[in-house]
């Protein structure tokens, strides 16, 4: 298991907003080319297919959302070629935290780590949201 986080002065009410909104993620995650979604925003139950680079699509199915604590988890792959990822975000004194945490083991995750903390460093950056936030 491994965690990533970075933290940026966007409002965490933004970042939540653009955390859990599929249409958004590709304007943060540049790993991320396009989503499809059953939900939007994420709900419980929602299915969809991430398309990565290279002609890479992976089904994911959104396991919980919790306004609340602004945290999501979902499960990315099929069978026991899937992958369990918890995200959250949180203020704290020195700005708004997003994070994940990937259950694998620290090993396997360790080349998509920086790539994870870029996107991430993306998602909390800024003042304002980036073109493409939905609003709510």
């Amino acid at each position: 298991m491994l965690r990533i986080e970075a933290t940026g002065s966007r409002p965490a009410d933004d970042v939540w907003d653009l955390y859990t909104s599929p249409a958004a993620w590709p304007t943060w995650a540049p790993q991320i080319r396009s989503v499809r979604c059953d939900a939007e925003p994420i709900e419980p139950g929602a299915r969809g297919v991430v398309h990565g680079p290279l002609l890479v699509r992976l089904p994911f199915t959104i396991e919980s959302v919790d306004d609340r604590t602004r945290a999501w988890s979902w499960r990315v792959g099929v069978g026991p070629a899937s992958v369990v990822l918890d995200h959250g975000v949180r203020e704290d004194a020195s700005g708004t935290c997003a994070w994940a945490v990937v259950h694998l083991p620290a090993l396997l995750v360790l080349p998509y780590q920086p790539i994870a903390r870029w996107a991430l460093s993306r998602l909390v950056e800024g003042g304002s949201p980036p073109a493409g936030r939905l609003d709510r």
